[in-house]
């Protein structure tokens, strides 16, 4: 069975729980896509692993670790995870395997990500400032730099002067410290010291996977509102999260999935800057920031709060071919006595769909609201879905209902086992 996990809002919606719990029955566990912008939390008796480069499925024992193509990759990042888990007695020489086409985050590229933001003033997109942006431009404009180069070093020490002495000048012109060649240099000799027993053609594993009916599940990293073409541009992410992604992330055919989970929050969160339209700043707010630790992975940002904005989720559903839903976070709304889901947009009275909203209408757009009893009971402990509150189950029959896709999992905590599985 081939299995997708992704986001279907602005990111930080609990995949990286649930892909662990779905990788419990996997043989890989693939990231396609994205960066170490990228922050998923897993939990495991009792120990926090915030992985922003490593596949979330990892832990389990017999899953291999696929960081496909599609990944832009910082080595220093990516070896303090290796090293983290190294030292939680876990030989990932058979555990994790890295393309070979992975493109690499190069200094210049963090560098000039910050300088661009600060000429940005307040104009700024809100980036993570981990040079995410520049290293996909650089990707398309034919001046990247992957690992295949870091392994023929001859090429890579070519193309890293070249680059630099370019970034150098532009850095210079904003002000920011010019890039040191030769230390970095040095860095990156020692960076492919250690890589190298990860590093490997993934192409022909994940098809003879495939071939043979493995068990793969392929892991988004954000939501699909920061899709590059489908997102709120420019308020995005520099990949595709949406499923055409996984074929030319991963290689793998999507016509080959099996089924396709939409992990949605029990309400909505967003970090950076863009408009959100459900967006509300007041003492619930703070409560349910509070209660679910919504500060960014990466980031240690305060991220925003809003409520479900079912007309995003449902866009992002059909943009994807959702199957599955997943959704987390309910017992945050645990004592919240109104809970508010936004069902359609409207511009001048008129309904807008999100399809036809860029941040200009986005920001100007009325969310039609239906509003639910809340509950009080505590629900971290409920393994049954009849078994939660009479208000909690209307809650989320209706979430289905309106998706018209069926609801798979029901996460009630942090932890790995709080779960109900339908």
């Amino acid at each position: 069975m081939i299995q997708f996990v992704f986001g279907s809002q602005w990111g930080d919606e609990g995949k990286g729980k649930v892909v662990d719990y779905l990788a419990a029955k996997a043989d890989y566990t693939v990231r396609f896509h994205g960066g170490n912008n990228a922050g998923h939390t897993v939990i495991v008796d009792g120990k926090k692993y915030p992985f922003h480069l490593m596949p979330s499925g990892i832990l389990n024992k017999k899953t291999i670790g696929v960081i496909g193509n599609g990944v832009i990759i910082d080595p220093e990042v990516l070896l303090l995870e290796i090293k983290q888990l190294q030292e939680q007695g876990m030989d990932l020489t058979k555990k994790l395997i890295i393309s070979p086409r992975c493109h690499l985050i190069m200094p210049y590229h963090k560098a000039l990500d910050e300088a661009y933001e600060n000429a940005r003033g307040k104009n700024k997109l809100g980036t993570t400032k981990r040079g995410i942006g520049p290293t996909f431009a650089d990707k398309v404009s034919y001046n990247g730099i992957r690992l295949y180069e870091l392994f023929n070093f001859t090429y890579f020490e070519e193309k890293f002067r070249f680059q630099a002495e370019l970034k150098n000048r532009i850095l210079t012109l904003f002000g920011v410290a010019a890039i040191d060649v030769e230390k970095e240099l040095a860095k990156f000799k020692e960076y492919r010291r250690i890589l190298a027993p990860y590093v490997i053609d993934t192409f022909p594993i994940l098809m003879e996977a495939q071939a043979k009916k493995k068990n793969i599940l392929l892991e988004g990293a954000h939501g699909v509102m920061l899709d590059v073409d489908w997102g709120l541009y420019p308020y995005i992410t520099g990949s595709n999260v949406i499923t055409g992604g996984i074929n030319t992330g991963s290689g793998l055919p999507i016509q080959k999935l099996d089924r396709i989970w939409a992990v949605v929050k029990a309400y909505t969160t967003r970090v950076g800057e863009g408009p959100v339209p459900t967006e509300f700043d007041d003492e619930v707010a703070h409560t349910i920031r509070e209660q679910g630790h919504e500060y960014g992975t990466t980031t240690g940002r305060p991220r925003r709060i809003g409520w479900l904005d079912l007309e995003a989720v449902k866009f992002a559903c059909q943009v994807t071919g959702t199957n599955c839903l997943a959704i987390t976070k309910t017992d945050i709304l645990t004592g919240v006595k109104k809970i508010k889901v936004c069902t359609e947009y409207r511009l001048e009275r008129k309904k807008i769909p999100y399809s036809s909203c860029g941040y200009v209408e986005l920001a100007k757009v009325e969310p039609v609201y239906k509003t639910f009893n809340g509950w009080s009971e505590d629900i971290r402990m409920i393994t049954k879905f009849n078994k939660l509150p009479k208000n909690c189950q209307i809650y989320l029959k209706f979430i289905e209902k309106f998706l018209k896709v069926k609801i798979r999992i029901v996460s009630t905590g942090p932890e790995r086992e709080r779960n109900i599985i339908m």
